[in-house]
């Protein structure tokens, strides 16, 4: 630390968190005003030659700047902190432990509509009946008979909005009128929701009748108490985790506690949303990216004054304030997307889990197959483990089966055996669902006379076809081309697509099954809310039809009229360089999987491959998703990688490949001297080009950090961070650090 003199200030300073790359607190003298301000609270002060919004961390009696270097807060924003007690220091911790600056955490958690010095509550117009003239003379309003029903109507009413007068059939120009003969006023005031939800009734009616492993599951976390305890709920896909989630929900709302459930896909929101409303007569707020950032304001003011019971939402949703919070649910929780892969780059798995220790409250992680880090959690006794190994109700396991394509002629992906399958199931009155996680018409655009591929100029990738509208994308960093009439290299006309994505077999399955409609679900087709809630709707109707779909469908969905499921194009899945691609294979062809034959009727699971005897695939069919778990353990323990070690990544980006792995060998240096006086149990290898060299017109390249503990490795990167901050990084280059990374390409 440097040495200062005494002219450091001492008197009153606020500490104050601002979104910047630079890391730490910012002191800052009281406001001229002299008005009291709690930590949590939102300020706006000069920041170099801008004005800006922060956020007051705490208080402190000296700094270490002298008075003429310290300057006022300009504006108190709130009245009142927005983050504050457990969830303030739960941001804190973030900082922290991810090693991103305070600020910029600060910023992240906060709704867009509060990044500005809009305050929190919103501002309304509300209108009162002046009591002077409260009866009006029988002549003084007797030909204006809206006036004298809006006189009427406002008679013995307090704090009415305009909006709601509106609501009522009354018009601008008869509350203008009102008011300018004095009959009534407007005020402008802040329009808070109300405190807190009612306490529900215990539901009277049954639920669905629950199976021996599900009661066990609930009395288990029931006699656990309201307290602290992370429960992993690994349960088969259709094992009926969800009636788990409601039951124990079901517990905290009746004594008036809040539920906050994270889903990992917007998709899951309208189907999860549907479900708990038909269960729970309560307020519901939904947050995700889906959702306009009025309504999306809106939803997370609601949450914060704890007038809603239950809060869904996707990845941001764990930072959502609720005062009265009792239960944390995270479904699918080995889920990728609970992962943000850019700028603060957090696990909102793991941020729920220490919300619930901080808060002391009960959280419950389901999956039908759990992350690797959870199960060993619960194996060394962190997590308490609670399994439900059969399908609820009468429903069976689907059974599995592998097509053999590698000697056999496709039709546009798809095998003689699969088609015959597809006809049996839809003349059965029932419901098919083929997989392939390929949005767009083909992959490849190729000529079959020179070999040119069409590549995206600013990425290392092949560029995919789409057929709507008539275009190339690169699905890396979203560029879109024209399709080209000839080679651009050999100039003939011998341009041919090679491969299937989704809206190729959309094309391919409409021509073939003319008598089903075909519903292709994917990000394409999914951009529009309604589009998507018309598409489920259909599903839901049960008549036969046939669906394609991605990633999106893989997961949480239940479609109780799918009796055939069909990986369409497995072996891209069996060959990945990141050490987890094994782990995500097996998790999402059992997710998949787990889409068939959810109800009455018997399920069928058809994968097709060119690679029919690989390992991976026969374990599939022959061994349960905790024995291929195991396997996979057991090669990570050999390997030192998660969940026995901990890893930091740090990637450099730029415009050419040397300079970015030059950086990376001063950081390297840097960590080298700190490193050797410890005798650090830590590796480091890298400086390399990462897997995806070049992305969005930047090359990259990568440098990795391998620890046996998470305390080694905070106590390591606590003191890098700052080494790596008085390097003189040119401005042409970007760092970024990214602790427990889901994505190592």
């Amino acid at each position: 630390m440097p040495t200062f003199d005494q002219s450091r200030y001492k008197g009153l300073i606020y500490k104050i968190a601002i979104p910047s790359p630079l890391r730490g607190l910012f002191d800052y003298l009281p406001p001229e005003t002299k008005q009291a301000i709690d930590n949590g609270m939102r300020v706006q002060v000069d920041f170099g030659h801008r004005k800006v919004i922060g956020f007051v961390i705490s208080r402190a009696e000296e700094s270490e700047l002298s008075r003429e270097e310290l300057k006022p807060i300009l504006q108190i924003i709130d009245s009142e902190p927005i983050y504050s007690g457990k969830l303030l220091n739960l941001l804190e911790w973030c900082s922290q432990y991810y090693q991103h600056p305070i600020g910029d955490v600060f910023n992240a958690a906060t709704p867009i509509k509060l990044r500005s010095a809009r305050t929190i509550y919103q501002q309304e117009t509300f209108y009162k009946l002046l009591s002077n003239n409260a009866s009006p003379g029988p002549n003084g309003l007797a030909r204006a008979p809206r006036q004298k029903a809006l006189i009427g109507y406002l008679e013995n009413k307090r704090n009415i909005t305009k909006k709601e007068i509106i609501s009522k059939g009354f018009s601008n120009t008869v509350i203008n009128t009102l008011e300018k003969k004095g009959f009534i006023k407007s005020y402008i005031r802040d329009s808070k929701p109300q405190s807190e939800f009612a306490s529900i009734v215990r539901n009277s009616s049954k639920g669905p009748e629950l199976n021996s492993e599900q009661q066990k599951a609930i009395d288990h976390i029931r006699a656990q108490g309201t307290g602290y305890n992370c429960f992993l709920l690994d349960g088969v896909t259709g094992s009926g985790k969800t009636e788990v989630y409601m039951q124990i929900m079901e517990d905290h709302l009746t004594e008036g506690r809040q539920c906050l459930i994270l889903i990992p896909e917007i998709g899951l929101t309208p189907q999860t949303v549907s479900r708990f409303k038909n269960r729970f007569q309560c307020s519901i707020a939904t947050l995700h990216s889906g959702i306009n950032s009025n309504k999306r304001f809106e939803a997370w003011s609601q949450a914060r004054s704890g007038a809603s019971a239950i809060i869904i939402g996707t990845r941001s949703c764990v930072f959502t304030p609720a005062p009265n919070l009792g239960l944390i649910i995270v479904d699918e929780e080995h889920d990728g997307s609970f992962k943000q892969q850019e700028g603060f780059r957090y696990s909102a798995r793991d941020i729920a889990v220490m919300r619930a220790r901080k808060e002391n409250i009960p959280v419950i992680l389901g999956s039908a197959t759990p992350s690797l880090e959870s199960l060993y959690n619960a194996r060394k006794k962190k997590f308490i483990y609670l399994s439900l190994s059969q399908r609820a109700g009468a429903a069976s396991q689907a059974v599995a089966s592998i097509i053999d394509t590698a000697n056999e002629a496709l039709d546009n992906g798809l095998s003689e055996q699969l088609l015959f399958k597809i006809e049996k199931h839809l003349s059965a009155n029932n419901q098919t669902l083929l997989f392939i996680n390929r949005r767009g018409y083909a992959p490849v655009l190729n000529c079959i006379q020179c070999g040119w591929v069409a590549e995206c100029s600013a990425c290392i990738s092949q560029l995919t076809v789409h057929a709507e509208p008539p275009s190339m994308h690169c699905h890396l960093c979203g560029k879109t081309h024209h399709i080209p009439n000839i080679c651009p290299q050999c100039k003939l006309n011998k341009l041919s697509t090679l491969g299937v994505g989704t809206q190729k077999l959309e094309r391919v399955l409409n021509s073939k099954f003319s008598n089903y409609p075909v519903i292709r679900i994917d990000r394409d087709s999914a951009r529009s809310e309604r589009n998507f809630n018309a598409m489920l709707e259909q599903i839901q109707s049960r008549d036969p039809c046939i669906l394609i779909g991605t990633q999106m469908l893989a997961k949480g969905h239940h479609f109780p009229n799918i009796t055939l499921v069909a990986i369409v194009e497995a072996d891209s899945g069996l060959f990945s360089p990141d050490f987890r691609g094994s782990e995500f294979m097996t998790q999402t062809f059992i997710q998949v999987s787990g889409r068939a034959g959810r109800a009455l009727r018997a399920g069928e699971v058809v994968i097709q491959s060119r690679h029919a005897s690989h390992q991976a695939l026969t374990h599939l069919l022959t061994s349960s998703y905790n024995e291929i778990a195991q396997r996979i353990m057991d090669e990570r323990r050999l390997t030192s990688m998660p969940p026995f070690t901990q890893l930091a990544l740090i990637r450099a980006e730029g415009p050419q490949l040397k300079s970015t792995i030059d950086l990376l060998k001063k950081v390297k240096l840097c960590s080298e001297e700190i490193l050797q006086p410890l005798s650090s149990d830590i590796d480091c290898l890298g400086p390399v080009p990462a897997p995806l060299e070049k992305r969005a017109g930047r090359y990259r390249s990568q440098l990795l950090f391998k620890a046996k503990t998470k305390s080694t490795m905070q106590q390591f990167l606590c003191e890098l961070v700052y080494r790596i901050d008085e390097l003189k990084t040119p401005n042409r280059l970007r760092l970024s650090l990214d602790v427990d990374p889901l994505e190592m390409i």
